[in-house]
Formats: C-alpha cells, sequence, structure tokens
C-alpha cells in the first residue's frame, strides 16, 4: 500500500537550540519517556512528519525490522535524547521511535541530556530554578511550580527531613535519599488531601504543587503569619511536618482526611400566604437542611442547615451561595435572615 507525502516535519533541534540559547548541559540518565514529548530530531528531522512516521519516500526495510523485533518483545537499546524543557529530539534511534509509535507504545527507554536555556524570560528563569531542583534531588517524579522562589521552601523541607532522619537513624543521610522520603511520606500524601478537597478550583492556572507550597510554608515554616486563607487547616494538617508525616503514616489514601467544614446556621423566612405549608416541604427536601418549623411570630419558617465548605471558602461565602440559588429560588419566600451561632450548648438526647 501506497505511504501519502506528509508535509509537517518534526521540529529541528538546532533551531529550537539557538532559540532557546540552549547550550549548558545536564545528563539526566536512562528513563521511559512519554511518546507524545519527543517532538523533533537532532539531524533527521526531515525524514519524519510531526507525529514521527517515515517519509514515503524513504526506504521502509529498516523500519519493518525494528518493528519486528518489538513484537516478537526482543530487547532493544535505549535511544539518545536531546531534552529542551518539556521537549525532546532524537539524537539516535529515530527508527525505534517511529516504530513505537506505529505499535502503538506509550513511552519508551531513552538516555537524556538536557541542554538548558539560557534566556531571560519568565518561563526559562523558572525552568532553571526547577532543574537546579532536579539536579539537588534526583527525585524520579516532576514537581511544576509556577512562581518564583518556591523550590527553595521544597528543599528547606527536604533538608530539615534529612536531619530528622539522620538524627532518628543515627546515621547520615543523603539528600537524594532523603528527597525521595520527604516526597512519598509527606509531599504525596497532603496533596491527596488538598486535591480530594479540590482546593485547586480556587486558583485557576496554579498546579497542586503550588498550593502545597503555600499550605505547607505557612504551616510549617511561616506559622500562618499573614495566612490569609485556611480557618480548620490546622486541625488537618499539625504544625510540625515531621508530626504531619507520623499521622499520614497509620492511614491508607482511602481515610486521608477532608479539607472540608461544617457550618450550622438557622434561615428566618418570610413567606406568602397560603404558601407556607409547600414551602415548608420544598425546603425539608433540601438536602442541606435539617430541621424546617413553621412558628407565629415576626417570620413564618425556621429552617436549620447544615453546609459543608472547603478551607478556602469563607463561612459568609458558602451561605451566600446556598440561600442565593437554592433558597430564595422557592416560590413562596418573600425575604431571609441567617443567623449563624457563635456559642452553642446541645443536649444528647439519645437513650443509653
Amino acid at each position: 500500500m501506497e505511504r501519502r507525502e506528509i508535509t509537517e516535519m518534526l521540529k529541528s533541534f538546532k533551531e529550537i537550540q539557538e532559540q532557546e540559547a540552549a547550550f549548558d548541559t545536564r545528563d539526566r540518565g536512562t528513563r521511559m519517556i512519554r511518546l507524545d514529548r519527543i517532538v523533533g530530531s537532532v539531524g533527521r528531522y526531515q525524514d519524519f512528519d510531526e507525529r514521527f512516521r517515515i517519509r514515503s519516500h524513504l526506504p521502509a526495510e529498516r523500519l519493518e525490522k525494528i518493528k519486528s523485533k518489538m513484537r516478537a518483545g526482543k530487547t532493544l537499546p535505549p535511544v539518545k535524547l536531546y531534552q529542551i524543557k518539556n521537549e525532546y529530539y532524537a539524537l539516535d534511534g529515530n527508527h525505534r521511535i517511529a516504530a513505537a509509535n506505529e505499535l502503538g507504545y506509550g513511552e519508551i527507554q531513552a538516555r537524556i541530556i538536557e541542554f538548558i536555556p539560557s534566556k531571560g524570560s519568565r518561563e526559562n528563569l523558572l525552568y532553571r530554578e526547577k532543574a537546579q531542583f532536579d539536579d539537588l534531588t534526583q527525585l524520579p517524579y516532576s514537581i511544576e511550580l509556577t512562581d518564583f522562589g518556591q523550590y527553595e521552601h521544597l528543599i528547606e523541607q527536604i533538608s530539615r527531613h534529612r536531619d530528622y532522619l539522620e538524627k532518628n537513624l543515627v546515621a547520615p543521610i543523603g539528600l537524594q535519599k532523603a528527597a525521595k522520603d520527604w516526597y512519598e511520606t509527606i509531599y504525596e500524601p497532603l496533596v491527596a488531601i488538598i486535591k480530594k478537597g479540590d482546593l485547586i478550583r480556587h486558583f485557576p492556572g496554579r498546579d497542586l504543587a503550588d498550593l502545597y507550597t503555600f499550605i505547607s510554608a505557612h504551616q510549617w515554616e511561616r506559622k500562618d503569619h499573614g495566612l490569609r486563607y485556611g480557618i480548620g487547616i490546622s486541625q488537618l494538617v499539625p504544625k510540625n511536618m515531621e508530626d504531619f508525616r507520623k499521622k499520614m503514616a497509620k492511614l491508607k489514601e482511602s481515610e486521608y482526611p477532608e479539607m472540608l467544614r461544617e457550618i450550622t446556621a438557622f434561615v428566618l423566612i418570610n413567606a406568602s400566604a397560603k404558601k407556607e405549608v409547600r414551602l415548608v416541604d420544598k425546603l425539608f427536601n433540601l438536602e442541606e437542611v435539617k430541621e424546617v418549623h413553621s412558628v407565629h411570630g415576626s417570620v413564618d419558617i425556621i429552617a436549620k442547615v447544615v453546609l459543608r465548605r472547603d478551607l478556602v471558602s469563607s463561612d459568609a461565602e458558602t451561605i451566600g451561595d446556598f440561600i442565593h440559588n437554592k433558597v430564595r429560588q422557592l416560590s413562596g419566600v418573600i425575604s431571609t435572615q441567617t443567623l449563624i451561632p457563635g456559642y452553642s450548648k446541645i443536649k444528647n438526647t439519645d437513650e443509653n
């Protein structure tokens, strides 16, 4: 079957290298790389299209032989890639990459040499901070931050964690080993809690790593000085980083606490004549409403509501949204007034 000619080519490594002024190198070792991140070639970018399919005018015998070996499960040597930021360029192994793509592989083993961009754009400056962090920690995981100077907080945490481990194990611990333990026992659990509470929706354009750094820095370094958000966070995240680590070690991920807080409020409602009974029924059908009472006096109905909010939203915002979007939309509501308990005592009426 004849292959059609494709006009789009791979990116040229040399062109991107010059654009980014990326000439300093780091050896990143051998690891698995996603095929969709390999976007160009060092010397053969004209021989493949943008999806790394070989051009129709080139012989395909070599490609077919490599595909046969891959189908047979034979081990092939790692390809060699150059990296600039989050993109990769084939130095050696173009046909192996093309074969892996055709066979539907998701990733390929590669030896990586990274070229660090030197141009002073915001993106490049931030990337160099990340590269320095990666050099120090050698973590096999990627932590992406969007603000300058934040990787310093993570290095400080890792250093303090290393000191703690050395003190308890009475033996020297390398920074890289401490970083891996910090990532798995401190960073990952707190990120899982943040993700479970869906706090990231309040921070468009940010990542979970940003929110981790914000919360952990205030809890474990700044002691909440100037912390705008976080009422109730200290109940879930201890003020001491190692106490948090011990707390999480006792739990499965499914048992991690939710970053949610309950709010109790009483809503006083004036209702239209002859709609009071139906309005009581409609209110009672709302999940957040726990009690509804038709009363005699200056108001017609009192409803007790229990709402849940995350630790970034305010009580007033959460209550206001509920009243506006659910209560005042009900037919028969004339006006509302909301009371929030300041100090409460509740008798336990359950029989023993």
